[in-house]
């Protein structure tokens, strides 16, 4: 199976492509540019690394969300549209379950967080079961303040919130906060090609017409439009 996986749900672009169970091209982009300039070149390389045409792809994978709003619209808008031109299906991937897997083998628990401004996180709970990862926690937008260890034992922070509000986990939790390496913060795409085949294999995909991101709370839009309505 031929899958391309994109995401744009952070700061960092990046596609990977997978075949026969295994990665064969993974680039990640950040250059101060946005997603728009990068997304169709860093896809057009990783196809072109593969010697593929988009028609030669057997399915399509992108990160769902949380994480930036723009962002997401721009990788899930690129990949629709690949499907539908290619007839081909489409898998929608968790943001924070995608770093989650990115966590290396040790800590019980595993709590992906990915900075959402605001002083706030996107952040859930996975626990380690039978050498498998577990959601514990549902997914979650909020304060630091309203983050939670999973239980005992230790808990890994992985991810661009983890990174951000290192110093306050730590002090938070001395003994217990675990903190990942810095490379490991940043999502892989070839991870997420890896959940998307699992799914796929699994007979799993998206309705192409009702496809959205998930977002976790309302944008700063919706909350200025909310406010000036109440004002009035």
């Amino acid at each position: 199976m031929r899958i391309l996986a994109v995401d744009t749900a952070t700061e960092v672009c990046g596609v990977a492509l997978w075949e026969d169970d295994h990665i064969t091209a993974e680039i990640r982009m950040s250059q101060g540019k946005t997603h728009t300039q990068t997304i169709m070149t860093a896809i057009e390389a990783v196809l072109e690394k593969g010697r593929l045409a988009p028609n030669s792809l057997d399915a399509f994978v992108v990160t769902q969300g949380p994480g930036s709003f723009t962002g997401l619209r721009i990788g899930i808008s690129t990949v629709k549209g690949l499907a539908a031109a290619t007839g081909k299906p489409l898998v929608g991937i968790s943001t924070l379950a995608v770093l989650a897997h990115q966590a290396p083998d040790g800590t019980p628990w595993v709590c992906p967080m990915i900075d959402a401004r605001r002083r706030e996180v996107y952040w859930s709970i996975y626990r380690r079961q039978d050498n498998a990862l577990v959601q514990a926690a549902p997914e979650r937008a909020g304060k630091m303040a309203d983050v939670r260890l999973g239980g005992e034992g230790g808990c890994l922070f992985i991810g661009s919130g983890a990174r951000l509000y290192a110093q306050a986990l730590q002090e938070r939790w001395p003994q217990a906060a675990h903190l990942a390496d810095d490379k490991q913060h940043d999502l892989r795409p070839g991870v997420l090609a890896s959940l998307g085949a699992q799914r796929l294999g699994q007979g799993f995909t998206e309705d192409l017409h009702r496809f959205t991101p998930v977002y976790l709370r309302p944008s700063d839009a919706e909350l200025g439009a909310a406010q000036e309505g109440r004002s009035q």
